[in-house]
């Protein structure tokens, strides 16, 4: 039987995406296990995540400065925006090396069920970043099911109001997919043959 403090422990663990009880409990024992220095740099580590990395100030995906190295970078293609549903997509796409433009992200997907609509999600400042910018394609990157495609299909709505190409991609990404969980020729196929919505 676990003491107060760690049953605690556990507990915090298992708020985790993807960590059941018993990988909760292992991970618990396993800092148990470690020296206090060890587990002192693992709470400075999460002290100093929450502390220095924030939102890029055009594009939404996590950094530490106003403007991420991304949209800060001279090289990448400005005109063509690739809208994910969260940071940790960009992750995935970027370990292609196919796509040379920006991102923007959306912080989410409509899931009206859930009380995610419109408002929610990061869409104001994409359609800002549209109006001000000589943007000539907006690629949807959202994830294929039923969500994603819900929104992906509102996005197009919306930006065809601005007379710009709107892709999708392609196939390669399976139906209730996740693109984080996609390898990097199956995202470089469905980036090659995007087709336009």
């Amino acid at each position: 039987m676990a003491t107060k403090s760690l049953e605690r422990l556990i507990l915090e663990f298992n708020k985790l995406p993807g960590v059941g009880i018993k990988s909760a409990t292992r991970y618990a024992f396993f800092m148990l296990n470690q020296s206090k220095e060890e587990v002192e740099n693992f709470i400075e580590a999460l002290h100093t995540v929450k502390e220095k990395v924030k939102k890029c100030t055009i594009c939404g995906n996590f950094c530490e400065s106003d403007i991420c190295d991304i949209c800060s970078d001279s090289l990448r293609e400005k005109s063509i925006i690739c809208v994910v549903e969260e940071s940790k997509d960009i992750v995935t796409l970027e370990k292609t090396t196919k796509f040379r433009g920006t991102y923007h992200v959306l912080e989410g997907r409509l899931d009206p069920l859930n009380g995610i609509g419109p408002n929610e999600l990061n869409i104001k400042s994409l359609i800002q970043r549209i109006a001000d910018n000589d943007i000539k394609e907006i690629i949807l990157a959202t994830n294929p099911n039923l969500e994603g495609e819900t929104t992906a299909m509102y996005l197009a709505k919306l930006i065809k109001n601005f007379d710009i190409k709107v892709t999708k991609l392609a196939s390669g990404i399976p139906m209730g997919g996740n693109i984080e969980f996609s390898d990097s020729a199956t995202i470089s196929r469905a980036l090659d043959d995007r087709v336009e919505i």
